[in-house]
């Protein structure tokens, strides 16, 4: 049987029983999650960066959660913000059942853009974007104000199910994601872009 290259790399790094169960709660609640290879990927670049303090921008049931303080530094801080309180219940029961340290992770339950605005300067590593795109131009902007020289921001399920790179497509999500991709590409002063063809695709931007 041929598996195509997107599916295998996909599946390349399996998710353990804890993460499989999280992903099956926020499937029951209609959860967005990373994607497998997506939440491996994140976690590679988080263990490159050495990656200490961590903003996630929608919680979900937990997996991202999970995938990030992986490759988190020992010590290190995710915070993880989701503006819907089923979410986090749900992601604590995951973070739970994988035996992580209380001190390890700060739950935010609020509006997420609210929230932004009080995370203090330049002082975060990594910045994960897992929201409505249609907060993406502030959120951008608050994630420049946070991160740390050399830390990186990074929009999940950036081709918005597919839709991004057809042009035909013109709701305000997907306008929103693509326009987010060409403010941050050519914003050459501020930020090094790179698009990443995994998941529903990743957009990262390394804050220079």
């Amino acid at each position: 049987m041929n598996i195509d290259p997107h599916t295998y790399a996909e599946t390349f790094i399996a998710e353990g029983t804890v993460k499989s169960a999280a992903r099956a709660r926020g499937e029951e609640n209609g959860v967005i999650d990373v994607s497998q290879g997506t939440g491996a990927y994140l976690r590679q670049l988080a263990h490159q960066i050495k990656a200490q303090s961590v903003v996630e921008i929608g919680t979900g049931s937990g997996v991202g959660s999970l995938w990030l303080l992986e490759g988190m530094l020992g010590s290190g801080t995710l915070t993880s913000i989701d503006d819907e309180m089923e979410h986090t219940s749900i992601a604590k029961i995951a973070l739970a059942e994988a035996e992580i340290a209380q001190t390890r992770i700060r739950f935010i339950t609020n509006a997420v853009m609210d929230v932004m605005t009080k995370l203090t300067d330049r002082a975060y590593d990594l910045v994960v974007f897992r929201h409505n795109p249609e907060d993406l131009s502030f959120a951008i902007s608050e994630a420049h104000r946070i991160l740390r020289s050399g830390g990186v921001f990074v929009i999940d399920n950036f081709y918005g199910g597919g839709k991004v790179p057809d042009p035909a497509q013109r709701d305000p999500k997907t306008i929103a994601l693509r326009e987010a991709g060409k403010a941050v590409k050519a914003d050459t002063d501020s930020w090094v872009t790179s698009l990443i063809p995994i998941g529903d695709g990743l957009l990262l931007a390394t804050k220079l």
